[in-house]
């Protein structure tokens, strides 16, 4: 099964642990090099156009005005999923669901009859209703269930994230 693990991180400041830590690589990131090693698949970065601000109250405040108003930001590349079976996303959980260019990169697809599997960090919240954001984003993939790790967690998540994937 060809596999793609695309994923979005956001290194700079980020909330962990119940404050604010300065991270080189997010840990969504290193999820995903976990994921791609556990089911040998290729990564692909998902980045938005205009990087957001590596300071983390100024990142929230521009990804909430996103959110509101369901904006779909320019990526600064895209990735030709039509030679894949499966994709693996890969993504923080802001605000009880995706990140922004997460959609705009779902949505920017046809993922009619592959596999999709959702893998978000998080500091407390969990998948909360992503699986039904990515039912909706992409209509006719199969949604297999999600795995949700707490960011603090995610160095020592390889094992769990092999163990979803096998």
């Amino acid at each position: 099964m060809k596999t793609l693990v695309a994923y979005f991180s956001h290194a700079g400041q980020n909330y962990v642990n119940g404050s604010v830590t300065e991270l080189e690589h997010g840990n969504a990131e290193m999820l995903a090099g976990f994921a791609a090693k556990a089911c040998g698949g290729d990564l692909f970065h998902i980045e938005r156009a205009q990087p957001y601000p590596a300071d983390y109250r100024e990142c929230v405040k521009e990804s909430v005005a996103e959110l509101k108003s369901k904006a779909r930001p320019e990526l600064a590349a895209d990735r030709d999923v039509s030679g894949y079976d499966r994709v693996i996303v890969v993504f923080p959980n802001w605000c009880g669901t995706m990140p922004m260019p997460v959609y705009t990169f779902l949505e920017g697809h046809d993922f009619a009859g592959k596999e999709v599997w959702p893998l978000c960090t998080h500091e407390g919240s969990g998948l909360g209703q992503i699986e039904s954001h990515f039912a909706a984003a992409c209509p006719g993939a199969t949604i297999h269930a999600g795995l949700a790790i707490k960011g603090s967690e995610a160095p020592a998540s390889a094992d769990a994230v092999a163990a979803w994937l096998a």
